[in-house]
């Protein structure tokens, strides 16, 4: 009999790539994850292995339930892979959640100086930072504004600003926009390849609107389900700045759409 003995590491320092390669901002070799349930162990991951470059804007694509959240939680240090690396050369993540998750008691540019706080910038600087932070999202003037106050797509752009005050070089963000009606999420689509085109930011976007995800990414991974696997990737050659409505971004989606219902064919949902 043999023993194999499995090792898992979250690295958040090293050589991503060979030398004299492209350095990325995240690389998972070999990622596996598996939950105890009532039938025994569950594989949700399974052998996932994937790059983000720097500067690439990659978004993770798939039926509910195939693992899209679950792999983000992973890059990002909430949880562990039960197999597998995960190497964040330059740093911790900083993470965006589907829920704005803004504190109710703490005025929007406040919510941003917690995060710069928490990284140890001076009092003096963070209101500085924030305002800064707060002009990038468009919303130049609002630090004093209580979350109550504040419109959906407002609080997005808040929390937004909030993972930015973070300052790390690898943004997460998970389903952010899919509780916003369609003319708010399109404006925020639109901001948010803006704010990724000026500044040196790498993306990885979980979502499972086929659309937005060819309106955003230079490249859609899809993933299988029962357990998550890489389906199949698209390199997404569209020129920004795209519009969800465009031809081409339509086609592309049409192309994805299909390869995702035959995905949910071969597993059986519905």
């Amino acid at each position: 009999m043999t023993i194999m003995a499995i090792t898992t590491t979250i690295k958040a320092a090293g050589t991503c790539r060979p030398a004299g390669t492209p350095a990325c901002a995240a690389r998972l070799e070999n990622v596996s994850k598996s939950f105890a349930g009532p039938a025994g162990r569950q594989r949700v991951l399974d052998d996932i292995t994937l790059d983000v470059g720097r500067g690439e804007f990659v978004t993770l694509l798939g039926a509910s339930g195939c693992g899209k959240s679950t792999l983000l939680n992973l890059v990002a240090g909430l949880d562990r892979p039960t197999s597998g690396s995960i190497e964040t050369p330059g740093g911790w993540p900083a993470l965006m959640f589907q829920e704005h998750a803004l504190l109710p008691w703490l005025t929007a540019g406040r919510n941003i100086e917690l995060a710069l706080k928490l990284r140890g910038v001076s009092k003096a600087e963070r209101r500085q930072e924030a305002e800064r932070l707060l002009e990038l999202v468009r919303l130049g003037g609002a630090h004093r504004k209580r979350v109550h106050e504040l419109s959906g797509g407002m609080r997005q752009r808040i929390a937004l600003a909030r993972a930015l005050a973070q300052g790390s070089d690898l943004l997460l963000m998970d389903e952010p926009f899919a509780a916003l009606d369609a003319i708010t999420r399109d404006v925020l689509h639109d901001e948010l390849a803006r704010i990724w085109n000026e500044t040196s930011l790498s993306v990885l976007f979980v979502t499972h609107n086929v659309r937005e995800a060819v309106r955003l990414a230079q490249r859609v991974v899809l993933l299988s389900s029962r357990p998550g696997r890489i389906a199949r990737e698209w390199t997404v050659g569209i020129d920004q700045p795209r519009r969800i409505e465009d031809t081409a971004v339509a086609e592309l989606a049409l192309e994805i759409t299909e390869e995702l219902r035959g995905e949910i064919r071969r597993h059986g949902q519905h």
